[in-house]
């Protein structure tokens, strides 16, 4: 069952996000990895910043979570993780299926780049990787993480942000996008 979080479950939320970002581990720049990934001033840190979570529960127990985020133009899908022992089990799926279903606006996800089955899974869900200065410009724009995140990073866009977001300024929007694709 997919269910919203609350501030009862920030220690399941915790437990689930450390427990799947350790397929990171030796995997993404080793000055990028610490353990734990996240501590739990990092994830209140990340929810009194606006990030919601949603989670899948089986058995009375959170098996994955997901977060979204507004902000400015946009939905960041934020900290998506899955237990070990249930991934590739379609939790993933479903909970980024239920948070794009509700996102108002474009969805935009920043993962790792090194991370390729993590990519694959997004690209899988109908998204489209940014590469290059404009995922930097993406990045820096929605995201407040260290320069070396970035360099290390990719950002995948929703159809929806691919045709408002990507390749834009930011300004006007849909203007810059159809001066993108005239001759």
């Amino acid at each position: 069952m997919i269910r919203s979080c609350t501030l009862a479950d920030f220690d399941a939320i915790l437990q689930v996000i450390n427990d799947g970002a350790s397929a990171y581990k030796g995997v993404i720049p080793d000055d990028r990895w610490h353990e734990p990934y996240m501590p739990a001033d990092e994830l209140r840190h990340e929810m009194a910043s606006g990030v919601v979570f949603s989670g899948e529960e089986v058995g009375g127990s959170l098996v994955g979570v997901m977060g979204s985020q507004p902000l400015k133009d946009v939905v960041l899908v934020r900290h998506a993780y899955v237990l070990g022992p249930r991934q590739r089990q379609g939790t993933g799926s479903r909970l980024l299926e239920h948070l794009i279903s509700a996102a108002p606006r474009p969805v935009l996800i920043g993962t790792w780049a090194a991370a390729r089955w993590a990519v694959r899974f997004y690209e899988k869900n109908g998204f489209t990787v940014v590469e290059g200065e404009e995922k930097d410009r993406i990045l820096n724009l929605y995201w407040d993480i260290p320069k070396r995140q970035v360099e290390t990073s990719v950002v995948l866009a929703d159809e929806r942000a691919c045709r408002e977001i990507v390749g834009t300024s930011g300004d006007d929007a849909e203007d810059n996008f159809s001066a993108l694709i005239l001759p």
